[in-house]
């Protein structure tokens, strides 16, 4: 698609995401490579079109990624004053707020991306139910968890964040029950490995949560 319109915005923000996606099914020969890759080509979709809030959301998402939290929490908030009606602006910015160790703030935004969008994909309800679960109202975390879990039942992030919920609320039983369903559905997870690349304000009582539960 670049190579027949350079010009074209969109075409640079979903190679970008191709190159994320590289990273995050564990396929990148470098993933410093690939992150970099990502990053270029969203700077170049947004300086071909400086409106384009979908690209500032992914840039948001990858900055995110990079631990970069306040800048990212900046950029979302630029998507969203883009384009206030997205459901998906709102979600990535609650994405970015949510890392950034402002649970209150990404749960407004959550509730925001749903209005918006009342049958969204399941990381909008595992993202509220992560914001909910750090502000200790473990009630609504687990009835979002369990949301996201009815829409994917075979992705293994709902399960981890309802398994970190579940261990946080001292429920430990039920924790270790999920914490077997995070395995069904990712039999390669490996918590040491997920730590060294999480950027979570709160990443070291996520994974101690995860650790309670028996996952490794």
């Amino acid at each position: 698609a670049i190579a027949l319109d350079p010009l074209y915005a969109m075409a640079y923000r979903v190679l970008a995401v191709t190159h994320r996606m590289d990273v995050w099914l564990g396929t990148s020969p470098s993933v410093t490579s690939s992150r970099d890759n990502c990053l270029t080509l969203l700077e170049r979709a947004i300086s071909l079109d400086p409106a384009y809030a979908e690209a500032y959301s992914e840039m948001a998402f990858s900055l995110t990624e990079l631990g970069q939290h306040e800048q990212a929490v900046a950029t979302a908030e630029r998507a969203v004053m883009l384009q206030p009606n997205s459901a998906t602006a709102h979600a990535m910015l609650a994405h970015a707020l949510r890392f950034s160790g402002r649970p209150d703030q990404a749960i407004f935004e959550y509730h925001k991306a749903i209005r918006l969008n009342p049958i969204p994909p399941a990381f909008y309800y595992f993202g509220l139910a992560d914001a909910y679960n750090w502000t200790d109202q473990f009630e609504e975390a687990i009835r979002w968890g369990q949301k996201a879990i009815q829409k994917s039942p075979d992705a293994y992030l709902p399960h981890l964040i309802l398994t970190v919920v579940y261990s946080r609320a001292g429920m430990e039983y039920k924790a270790r029950r999920q914490a077997a369903q995070v395995m069904r559905t990712n039999p390669k997870y490996n918590l040491v490995a997920h730590e060294r690349r999480a950027t979570h304000k709160n990443k070291a009582s996520f994974f101690e949560a995860l650790r309670r539960a028996g996952l490794k």
